[in-house]
């Protein structure tokens, strides 16, 4: 055992000295551009009564819009985000937002639904940007500070989605749905210019092989390292968790007796605001040898969560108290889980985050499909029980799991 900390370690440093240092600033645009990109995945989700009237698509399956999307996404997440392990990451992250930006002006300018979805799976394809910057921010940080950074990241990744269906419902109120995505590509080509300046030159990558070995590779990991198959599992499950609520949530708060606008919608959203906290002091807490009982807590407030989102038909605060704390649970379970996989082979940061969020993938693209047919033929309460049980499955699955993964002792 010792052994292979000291082997661990060596690689640790051994990579770190060919890797520039982060800096305060570069983490904070790190964290903008992690925002934007993640916002271009949840835009949609204020908006899918909308979308299903102007394209024709039936209430009852247009989550389709937002699954379309996560699958794009895992697919970025398996053939891209492993590149950051290979070629230079300047390029890699500068050229995904440039493209992105292209994909982007398609949904806006979609005359129907045959284009719309295809350029959609485009947008979450390209969106991987955000985990290349999370890879690269965990690499570049010292290991004692390694969750800090990470959690600053993953912060700006929370505000991104909460933004998200603020602006989006605020400018659909506005000028229409399609301003949203031509403000965003308008935005996203500022911070890939920002982006291009700031990043630096030449980062040499830490591993030289095929691009095929790199994506066999990640199958490789899952077997080596039972952190990563036991963390990918809990982001699958929380992440399908918090998509049950967030896809669904338009339905209910648009319809009477609530009748929300789209801007009222979005800005609902922003009480989960507090998840960003919750991924700053969780990212605290790991580097002080604690994820295992940050997960717990996590895991447990998310499960408790669902008794207040119940509640939306009697009390719309219970439900935006609920908002709170399930988000803020989740986001402390994501960050605890990054913080552990990110230990075990510092020299493969990219390809164990495209290993573990393609996990988070397949479960919101499910929890997305899902909660909208629930939704349908059930109403608000199946979809929050389907939420419960899913979220009371993390619990247990990580309660028998956690004598497998390391333990709460400081890195």
């Amino acid at each position: 055992m010792q052994l292979n900390i000291d082997a661990a370690a060596a690689r640790d440093a051994q990579t770190r000295t060919a890797t520039p240092q982060i800096t305060a600033a570069m983490a904070l645009l790190f964290a903008v551009a992690c925002g934007l990109a993640v916002a271009n995945v949840y835009y949609a989700q204020p908006l899918l009564d909308t979308l299903a009237a102007t394209f024709g698509i039936r209430p009852a399956t247009v989550g389709i819009v937002i699954t379309i999307t996560q699958v794009g996404y895992g697919l970025g997440l398996l053939l891209v985000v492993p590149l950051g392990d290979l070629i230079d990451r300047r390029q890699l992250i500068v050229g995904q937002s440039l493209l992105s930006v292209i994909a982007l002006l398609c949904v806006a300018l979609a005359p129907s639904a045959a284009v719309l979805l295809p350029a959609m799976a485009a947008v979450g394809l390209l969106a991987v940007v955000t985990q290349v910057l999370v890879a690269y921010a965990a690499l570049m940080a010292p290991p004692g500070e390694r969750g800090r950074v990470v959690g600053i990241v993953t912060s700006g990744i929370i505000v991104g989605i909460l933004l998200a269906r603020a602006v989006s419902g605020t400018l659909s109120d506005l000028v229409g749905w399609r301003s949203v995505y031509l403000v965003s590509a308008a935005a996203t080509l500022v911070v890939s210019g920002l982006l291009w300046k700031a990043l630096p030159r030449r980062a040499p990558p830490p591993v030289r092989i095929s691009y095929l070995q790199l994506i066999r590779s990640v199958f490789t990991l899952f077997a080596e390292e039972p952190v990563l198959r036991i963390r990918a599992v809990l982001a699958m499950l929380i992440f399908m968790a918090i998509t049950m609520l967030l896809t669904p949530m338009v339905l209910p708060l648009t319809a009477a007796p609530f009748s929300l606008s789209h801007t009222q919608v979005g800005l609902f959203g922003l009480a989960g605001a507090a998840g960003a906290m919750g991924a700053a002091r969780a990212g605290r807490q790991a580097d002080r040898g604690r994820a295992q009982r940050t997960t717990g807590i996590g895991l447990s407030v998310m499960l408790l969560s669902w008794a207040l989102i119940a509640m939306l038909p009697w009390s719309i605060w219970a439900m935006v108290v609920g908002v709170v704390t399930i988000d803020f649970g989740l986001q402390s379970v994501h960050v605890a889980n990054q913080s552990l996989i990110y230990r075990v082979r510092p020299e493969a940061q990219s390809r164990l985050t495209a290993g573990y969020m393609i996990f988070y993938s397949i479960g919101s693209a499910t929890g997305s499909i899902a909660s909208t047919m629930l939704y349908a033929h059930g109403g608000w309460n199946i979809v929050c029980l389907a939420g419960a049980l899913t979220s009371g499955l993390a619990l247990a699955f990580w309660a028998m799991t956690r004598h497998l993964t390391p333990q709460d002792a400081s890195p």
